[in-house]
């Protein structure tokens, strides 16, 4: 039985709530707005992102020592919703024993001759860790279903790319998601909502800032012409991928803080939910332990015992002399 969570961490529910998606509801992404600020400032936020961090960072170490769930984070946004910070901002305290992050870029010829879930499947976090994906499998029903041009690379059967193909990769995905579920790895997917406004002021602001420029390229200002396509398509990715098993997150992300309240409050109220726990040692391993202490004891003693003969017989020479 899962214990009663803490006062503190149900209070975080607020954040959590209006925003999940999880396939019981219609789903309509006009309907969430991207500059929630959830009733709080700047500085009450950075609170609440500060203490999640503690509660992270203690979660983690418990689950690394249970070895027996595993944490998958999907973060997917347009270019510039702060995917990035976020992993930085939220994660920062983290054991990297235990949490590793993939970046999924341009897929390379190698990855191109598998299925296009080949990548993510590899790149899925094991027991006892939390793996990360900046940007996913979910790209293959995105960029590639705004560009389908980019299908051929893939050098699929021609009779294999039908009208139902979109269709069919959200049954993928939802099957492939229900094995990782069914194994062990909970799943948090993020969609971090940002308004195309907010978008071009922090394309501004890259350009402006020598340390950030490098992240810019043409090909950012290119995408935001095909920015209602994207809009679409991500309304049926959440709307066709959401599962009570792998729920989505709507997160609003004009304001990158309030974004990461969001995040880290759902990481952390779901690793609560796993009732996580250090692991207790059984009747044979105290025995061992006790055994092990007896002899690092004995060997403290007996190290003792030789320096003090030592000792003993420098005095002697010395009294002799």
């Amino acid at each position: 039985m899962n214990k009663k969570p803490s006062r503190s961490l149900s209070e975080l529910d607020r954040f959590i709530t209006p925003f999940r998606v999880d396939g019981s509801a219609r789903f309509h992404l006009k309907s969430f707005k991207t500059n929630e600020k959830g009733g709080l400032d700047k500085q009450e936020a950075e609170k609440i992102v500060a203490a999640n961090q503690v509660r992270l960072r203690d979660f983690q170490e418990k689950l690394y020592a249970q070895d027996r769930w595993s944490v998958l984070v999907v973060l997917q946004g347009m270019d510039a919703a702060g995917k990035d910070s976020t992993i930085k901002h939220i994660f920062e305290d983290v054991n990297p024993q235990g949490c590793e992050v993939t970046s999924f870029k341009q897929p390379t010829s190698h990855e191109l001759k598998h299925g296009y879930l080949w990548r993510s499947m590899i790149a899925t976090p094991k027991r006892g860790s939390i793996g990360i994906f900046n940007r996913s499998y979910y790209e293959d029903c995105l960029i590639t279903r705004v560009h389908p041009e980019l299908l051929e690379n893939e050098r699929l059967p021609s009779k294999l790319i039908t009208k139902n193909i979109w269709r069919e990769r959200f049954e993928d995905i939802v099957a492939f998601e229900r094995y990782l579920a069914r194994n062990g790895t909970v799943i948090l997917k993020f969609f971090l909502n940002i308004s195309r406004e907010e978008q071009r002021q922090r394309f501004l602001d890259r350009l402006d800032q020598p340390a950030k420029i490098w992240k810019f390229s043409m090909d950012d200002v290119t995408e935001r012409a095909w920015w209602n396509r994207y809009q679409a398509v991500y309304q049926d990715i959440v709307r066709d991928t959401s599962t009570p098993l792998a729920p989505w997150y709507v997160v609003p992300s004009d304001h990158k803080w309030f974004a990461r309240v969001v995040i880290g409050s759902v990481i952390v109220r779901t690793l609560e939910g796993l009732d996580l726990k250090f692991p207790r040692a059984d009747k044979t391993s105290i025995e061992e332990f006790k055994r092990v202490r007896k002899a690092l004891e004995d060997e403290s003693t007996r190290g003792l015992k030789r320096e003090t003969q030592k000792a003993a017989k420098k005095l002697g020479r010395h009294a002799r002399a």
